[in-house]
């Protein structure tokens, strides 16, 4: 008995009616809404993510869950079945005006879900056509706050607004709009010409843009460069003289310590015996190679009265030596004792009296 009543149920599910469809539901997304009734043979097996709204006699009684159930023949009947997976709807295409006054044609594709199979079937007669026609509405008005430029540049945020504002509409009628997608946009000829004139535009003064920055980098590249070079050479010539003051300092303390070793082999000579008289040979030496180089140097001579007299240049010369010796050993009289201080006499008075005796 319960073989029979199982195939008769399932025979009866094969044996379904369609709602009656109105004439503007032509695609087979809209006539998806109007899906097919099964009939009340008792028993009836509910497929998984579906909802099936029954009423007896008439009126609302509930709703049946997923898996096996029973009805009352003749009282009950499935008035509606909503699917409640996320179902896709393509809005139709449609002219909207920017705030910039651009007519825009453009589409999208709408994703939802049923919540409530009873909001669903008795708050909204078409849902549908009802979630469409508020898409359509809703991107004009939000069309209309943007300019043609920022429809391009904020599709997102244009996304989130129409599907922020189709939920708190259609949430009357038990569905969700989980997101929304703008397809295509489409602009009239002469403002996709001028849009095509500002990108070349905008891309030539880009260029321009770039190689003045590139001159200007050039330009300053090559006045640090210089001022490099110039910092360098400055300081190369800063340590060019350094270097040769250094070397002249060094030469010259060179010239003064072998001219005080040369006066102190000097002075060590001239104590030494003959002294004076290899003195006065220098001297006189000296005074003629003077005169042999007075006329090379310039055109004006000085001469002494007594050129001739070789002697005399000599012997006053060596008086000079003498009083500057007698001078110097005078002031280390206090330093030396008598017998010292008699010896250095005698020796000044020998000198002065061969200094005679060679005159």
């Amino acid at each position: 008995m319960l073989r029979t009543v199982v195939c008769r149920a399932g025979s009866g599910l094969l044996k379904h009616s369609r709602q009656t469809v109105p004439a503007f539901w032509g695609t087979r997304a809209q006539q998806r809404w109007a899906s097919s009734l099964p009939m009340n043979t008792v028993i009836l097996f509910v497929p998984q993510q579906e909802a099936w709204v029954v009423e007896r006699m008439g009126r609302f009684h509930r709703i049946l869950e997923p898996g096996l159930n029973f009805l009352i023949p003749i009282l009950d009947r499935v008035k509606y079945v909503q699917s409640l997976k996320e179902i896709v709807i393509d809005v139709p295409e449609q002219s909207a005006v920017s705030l910039d006054n651009v007519t825009l044609q453009i589409d999208g594709v709408l994703y939802l879900r049923i919540l409530d199979p009873f909001k669903a079937s008795y708050g909204v007669e078409d849902p549908e056509y009802a979630v469409t026609q508020l898409a359509q509405t809703t991107m004009r008005s939000e069309l209309g706050k943007l300019t043609l430029d920022k429809v391009f540049r904020e599709r997102e945020s244009l996304n989130a607004n129409m599907v922020h504002s189709i939920n708190q509409a259609s949430d009357e009628w038990g569905i969700r709009c989980l997101r929304y997608e703008i397809k295509d946009i489409h602009v009239p000829p002469r403002v996709k010409e001028s849009m095509q004139m500002q990108v070349e535009a905008e891309r030539r003064k880009r260029a321009t843009v770039l190689e003045s920055e590139g001159t200007r980098e050039a330009a300053i590249n090559v006045a640090e460069g210089r001022k490099q070079a110039q910092i360098l050479a400055s300081e190369g010539e800063r340590a060019e003289q350094i270097n040769k003051a250094a070397g002249e300092a060094n030469a010259v303390l060179a010239k003064a310590e072998a001219k005080a070793k040369a006066i102190k082999l000097l002075s060590e000579a001239l104590t030494q015996q003959n002294g004076n008289a290899a003195a006065s040979l220098t001297v006189a030496e000296q005074y003629v190679s003077a005169f042999s180089n007075l006329a090379k140097e310039s055109n004006t001579i000085l001469l002494p009265s007594n050129t001739g007299d070789i002697s005399s240049m000599v012997s006053q010369a060596m008086t000079i030596y003498g009083s500057l010796a007698k001078t110097q050993g005078l002031s280390t009289v206090e330093k030396t004792t008598p017998e010292t201080t008699e010896m250095l006499l005698d020796r000044n008075d020998a000198s002065e009296n061969e200094t005679r005796h060679n005159v």
